[in-house]
C-alpha cells in the first residue's frame, strides 16, 4: 500500500467521523451528513484505486 492510500484509509474515517459529529451537535442536517459521508468514501475509493 502506498503513502497515499495509506493517508486515504486514515483521513476519510475521519471525516466521517466530523460529519457525523457535526449532525450530533446539530450544525449539519441529515441529508447533508448522509451526503459529506458518501461522497467522501466515493472520493476516498476512486483515489484509492487510481493511486
Amino acid at each position: 500500500m502506498s503513502d497515499a492510500q495509506v493517508g486515504l484509509v486514515t483521513a476519510t474515517p475521519l471525516i466521517m467521523i466530523f460529519a457525523g459529529a457535526l449532525r450530533a451537535m446539530g450544525v449539519l442536517s441529515t441529508t447533508a451528513t448522509m451526503a459529506a459521508i458518501a461522497l467522501s468514501a466515493a472520493i476516498a475509493v476512486a483515489l484509492f484505486f487510481t493511486q
